[in-house]
């Protein structure tokens, strides 16, 4: 008889961050439903997924060439 090895921990990993991410998202719906206006601010969308400041890669200026 053969028995089916036990789950990877990859498999598990991926697991757990699709299920991260599927929480995030409910997050960000729950928060846009409250939202007073049509959108969520940057802030508020980095203050709902709990984004740090020491995290934050600083955001590029446009360039003025089409370019971002």
């Amino acid at each position: 008889m053969r028995v089916a090895p036990p789950p990877s921990t990859i498999v598990l990993d991926h697991d757990l961050i699709a299920l991260a991410e599927i929480e995030l998202c409910g997050e960000l719906m729950i928060a846009a439903s409250a939202a007073d206006g049509e959108r969520l601010s940057a802030d508020r969308i980095d203050e709902v997924l709990r984004v740090t400041p020491d995290l934050v890669p600083p955001r590029r200026a446009a360039s003025g060439d089409g370019r971002n």
